[in-house]
């Protein structure tokens, strides 16, 4: 597939990173010919150094035979003029762009196609909020990840000492839930990938990938790891817009506050939330902390634009005694460094945004992907088409499908009915399959599978 990348940044960079080594050709356009050099040195793929808006540098880029042309820079009217221009000029196929801005976002009209031809239009701020929501819902879940329109869930806890399960066999699972299915996608030990299979033994510190109908995600969870109280007091740190329409999403049903350094956004927060408690200070204020009850807080989520000022915010929030502290982190290379101390989650907007943009790249029919533990595994729902002639999947048992090493289908939807994988599962026509790659280098072949012969019809 040709695809065009407009935007050297964290997002744009992941992308062509995540992309290059799947038999793509990719070129990457941006303003920053240093940043573009960086990328030429590190991966097979072409760069063009202008404004991604403009006409002429599109046409040098290659728009006129690209099938995709992804536009994710940090402006969000050059992403939408981009995606006019290789409508109108080019007649690029799929357009997919990046808006921020709520001021575009509250006006869906603007993106039809007799508008703004944009076909799949990404919001990295609703995303993050919506997967920091779902880690608030579920107390002690490191990730919370949805598929088939949230029917089912992909859970990821660590286990900790007094979890029901630690020292057990993965098959006694079933034991003590009898009337409960789950599958255990993966379990990552001191960051090594451990094929789960039925005597697995569960040792502590664990990390456990497992897949559930969400009307079971607790009951699972509680079996992995002593259950959490439900959060009720929230603070957040930064009133920007990821901030904001967390603090509009919770303010329903949690007691929240928000901290903003700036008195004439603090006013505009304070007018636009209804319930959220809006702070005029600095998250990092030890004093201003200790006043709001931080040792009383069940959870600290620093969303500032500024890496480092989340972090440091978060680390001082933990040793005033926040029961959880979360800090929004841009840079991939601090994200090791924190979650090896005291911060319990850093938060990737890239990788969250980057799952979305893999939805429309994969190749067969998927419809939801997640990229996982920094790109290397991947999480993704396919719909499985054909018949037993023409299809590799449909009319075959779990056991009689050529799945690549390390690749595991945990449950199916079908009708509506949630079903979870056993070796002897039948795929049947239209079922939407969630399967887990340990290793995503395999999604070429995991594609293929789900891709029907020629003589389908």
């Amino acid at each position: 597939m040709k695809i065009l990348i407009l935007g050297a940044g964290q997002v744009g960079s992941s992308l062509a990173e995540h992309l290059a080594g799947e038999n793509n050709d990719i070129t990457v356009v941006d303003r920053d010919g240093r940043q573009l050099a960086i990328l030429q040195d590190r991966l097979d793929i072409r760069t063009i150094k202008g404004r991604g808006s403009h006409p002429e540098v599109l046409s040098r880029a290659g728009c006129d035979d690209a099938d995709m042309l992804i536009a994710v820079t940090n402006s969000d009217e050059t992403n939408m003029i981009a995606c006019q221009i290789a409508y109108t000029i080019f007649h690029t196929p799929t357009k997919i762009a990046r808006v921020r801005s709520n001021q575009y976002l509250s006006y869906p009209q603007l993106f039809a196609q007799e508008a703004l031809p944009i076909d799949v239009l990404i919001s990295p701020e609703q995303l993050v909020t919506d997967y920091i929501k779902r880690l608030i819902e579920y107390p002690g879940a490191l990730q919370v990840l949805d598929f088939a329109g949230g029917q089912v869930q992909l859970v990821a806890m660590r286990v900790f000492r007094g979890g029901p399960m630690l020292g057990h066999e993965l098959h006694e699972i079933r034991d003590h839930m009898p009337n409960i299915d789950t599958r255990v996608a993966a379990i990552y030990r001191k960051g090594t990938p451990v094929t789960p299979k039925a005597d697995t033994v569960i040792e502590e510190d664990d990390e456990v990938f497992f897949i559930v109908d969400r009307r079971n995600t607790r009951k699972v969870m509680s079996e992995l790891r002593r259950v959490d109280k439900p959060f009720k007091r929230i603070i957040i740190a930064g009133g920007g817009n990821i901030g904001q329409r967390l603090a509009r999403t919770l303010e329903g049903h949690l007691h929240v506050k928000i901290i903003d350094n700036n008195k004439a956004h603090a006013k505009i927060l304070s007018e636009d939330l209804e319930k959220t408690i809006v702070l005029l200070g600095d998250a990092s204020d030890e004093e201003l902390l200790m006043e709001e009850n931080i040792e009383g807080t069940d959870v600290f989520i620093a969303l500032t634009n500024d890496d480092e000022a989340n972090i440091m915010s978060a680390l001082l929030a933990k040793r005033l005694g926040a029961r959880k502290v979360m800090a929004l982190i841009n840079r991939t290379a601090y994200v090791d460094l924190v979650e090896s101390g005291d911060i319990d989650i850093a938060i990737s907007p890239q990788q969250a945004t980057i799952g979305s943009l893999l939805t429309h790249v994969r190749r067969g029919d998927v419809v939801k992907v997640h990229s996982l533990r920094k790109g290397a595994a991947e999480a993704i729902e396919a719909i499985a088409h054909g018949d037993a002639q023409t299809s590799q999947v449909v009319g075959c048992s779990i056991e009689e499908i050529p799945l690549p090493p390390g690749t595991i289908i945990g449950a199916i939807v079908r009708s509506g009915e949630v079903i979870i994988s056993h070796h002897d599962t039948m795929i049947e026509t239209d079922d939407h399959v969630i399967l887990f790659l340990v290793d995503k280098r395999h999604i070429a072949d995991v594609e293929k599978l789900f891709q029907v012969k020629v003589t389908f019809i």
